[in-house]
């Protein structure tokens, strides 16, 4: 558990995954999609083999939770023939009333110093904007590119950032998301008739 002077960051507990799929319910609706899929991701996430669950997080304040991420362990295929463990994280949730508090930054940066533990290397899709900031840059700059995007698409939201100087050196190849981020659409709508109604809207 790690104090910060905004809030308590500490490891989700089974008590917390309602409060949790709700916060990222919240985070999300209407923002990518109509209505959204994060909630039931997370729901997913836990159980899938590539879950970390000492880097499943919550972030509280007062009793109350108010940030979540999870981490999962990702794989990137080499053109020359390896396989190299590297790391994904999210979905990313803040609770409404916190967004672009400087907590946020400080909330995510903890389990960044922790690399040797898991993997040297993260691979995310993102805000290029937002996680430069973080030391994200292009993966399509190391000829790294996501697995079903073709190569000739720089696609900039596809991001990696080195834990350790050099990983990702001479490591051109195709970055393999874990499973659990593929869900049904139908699952998704099934199991969002546990939630409180919402409209689903188009902004």
């Amino acid at each position: 558990m790690m104090q910060k002077s905004k809030g308590t960051i500490r490891r989700e507990r089974p008590a917390d995954y309602a409060a949790v799929e709700q916060l990222t319910r919240e985070a999300f609706w209407n923002v990518y999609r109509p209505g959204c899929m994060e909630h039931y991701v997370v729901h997913v996430l836990r159980d899938d083999p590539a879950f970390v669950a000492e880097l499943d997080l919550v972030l509280e304040r007062e009793g109350q939770l108010i940030g979540h991420v999870l981490y999962m362990r990702a794989q990137l295929h080499t053109v020359d023939g390896r396989i190299l463990p590297v790391m994904t994280f999210g979905p990313i949730s803040i609770h409404l009333t916190f967004r672009g508090r400087d907590m946020v930054r400080s909330y995510w940066r903890p389990p960044w110093s922790w690399p040797s533990r898991w993997a040297q290397g993260l691979c995310i899709e993102g805000n290029p904007t937002y996680y430069g900031r973080f030391g994200f840059a292009a993966a399509s700059a190391r000829g790294i590119r996501c697995q079903g995007t073709p190569a000739e698409d720089p696609a900039p939201y596809f991001l990696c950032k080195e834990l350790v100087e050099g990983y990702l050196e001479g490591c051109a190849g195709v970055y393999h998301t874990p499973k659990g981020y593929f869900v049904e659409e139908e699952a998704v709508e099934r199991f969002d008739q546990a939630f409180p109604p919402k409209k689903k809207e188009t902004l």
